[in-house]
């Protein structure tokens, strides 16, 4: 018994790990070794007019940049995720989330395409190695200390806009498709908005239109842990003990609103976390589920922000497609054709509140189709199972616009 459940324990959180990390292992890989760079620009103006004199984010490209520069894909990441959507960094390095349909022949096919994903703004994963972002902990250059606190308020829409400076960068003024999933999916809204003159399509994943109010009460219940921790110290912990406590009791919470229960049942069911530790004998003792998620928050929150965490649940919070002051105004801006994906038992984007958007989208005439991807992995269905959409995904990119 004892072999049994700590085999069936560790199996589950190298899934979870693998899920919130990489996405899980494809069958078919993106091949070539992916270089990550650096876009640095001086003066950056946000969404709600505060001056950033310096951001620099990483980024990272699959495939090749044609002559006529209109065979761009853009791929804005998740949440907790980052630029690594396809590919290694090196032989032994973990594969991008998405590299099952990303690459030479997968309906991403980087032989068609120049695929192109940035690390946002305020990335949770400002230790990584392999992440370049600016944020709250970023070094303010008047006062050389970390912002903290002091770091302005960014939008979806900053997001997006300092990858439009970033393709601006490198001459391209027009995309062939914008796909993201969920916080990604948001940008991907923003973008057929913001630019419709620019952008052709746009394939949202495990994301609605809009923050409703019950995801922004979710996600002020996902940073209320930071909140509570005595070493967050509004936010001014930098050279001190870090909130690791609430940043990792976060993201134990994202962990599991980012599941369902069929997950649940089939990875644990009841089983305790070691044997002859019996929950009910003492307060001490855990269910295997429990032990799990701790270990996935822990690990997740070693590369982490506390700061940034709370900067990207509030930019979350905001997101209203474009410049407008409505969902219904910024929907409306869309012109692109639009693919909305779906998860199977989705807690976070619900269902009515995509035919919402579908339906505020098409309000003046832009077509709109939607596909459910199946799984018992609810929200991270969208990461995880999302080559069981691979030939909608590819037909809708080769479709010629106005078919």
């Amino acid at each position: 018994m004892l072999t049994s459940a700590r085999v069936t324990c560790g199996v589950a959180m190298a899934s979870m790990l693998a899920a919130i990390v990489a996405g899980g292992t494809p069958a078919a890989a993106y091949e070539p070794i992916v270089e990550k760079k650096t876009f640095t620009m001086k003066d950056y103006t946000t969404v709600n007019g505060a001056p950033i004199p310096e951001v620099r984010v990483g980024w990272e490209a699959y495939g090749s940049l044609n002559e006529a520069r209109d065979n761009v894909i853009v791929i804005p990441h998740f949440f907790s995720g980052t630029s690594h959507a396809a590919g290694r960094y090196s032989e032994e390095g973990a594969r991008g989330y998405w590299d099952s349909i990303i690459g030479s022949g997968k309906p991403i096919d980087t032989d068609k395409y120049y695929v192109i994903s940035v690390d946002s703004l305020v990335n949770l994963n400002v230790g990584s190695a392999q992440v370049v972002t600016t944020g709250p902990a970023s070094i303010n250059p008047e006062t050389g200390e970390p912002y903290g606190m002091d770091f302005p308020i960014v939008e979806i829409g900053d997001f997006v806009r300092v990858q439009r400076r970033l393709l601006a960068n490198l001459g391209i003024e027009k995309v062939h498709a914008v796909m993201g999933a969920s916080m990604g999916a948001l940008q991907a809204y923003d973008w057929a908005a913001r630019y419709p003159d620019m952008v052709e399509r746009v394939i949202p994943v495990i994301g609605n239109g809009f923050a409703d109010p019950f995801l922004i009460g979710w996600l002020d219940i996902w940073a209320q842990p930071i909140r509570l921790d005595p070493n967050w110290n509004g936010g001014d912990y930098y050279g001190g003990d870090r909130p690791k406590a609430g940043l990792a009791a976060a993201l134990k919470t994202v962990t599991l609103h980012a599941q369902n229960w069929p997950w649940a049942q089939k990875a644990f069911g009841r089983k305790w976390a070691a044997k002859d530790a019996d929950p009910a004998k003492s307060f001490d003792n855990r269910y295997a589920v429990e032990a799990a998620l701790d270990k996935v928050a822990k690990d997740r929150a070693s590369s982490a922000d506390a700061n940034h965490f709370l900067y990207l649940v509030k930019a979350n919070q905001l997101f209203i497609a474009g410049d407008a002051e409505t969902p219904e105004a910024g929907l409306k801006a869309i012109d692109a054709p639009t693919l909305m994906l779906q998860a199977q038992g989705d807690l976070v984007f619900f269902p009515g509140l995509a035919d919402q958007t579908q339906q505020m989208i098409e309000s003046d005439g832009t077509p709109v189709a939607r596909a459910q991807i199946p799984g018992d992995r609810g929200h991270l269905n969208g990461v995880l199972n999302i080559q069981s959409q691979a030939e909608k995904i590819r037909d809708f990119l080769n479709r010629t616009v106005g078919e």
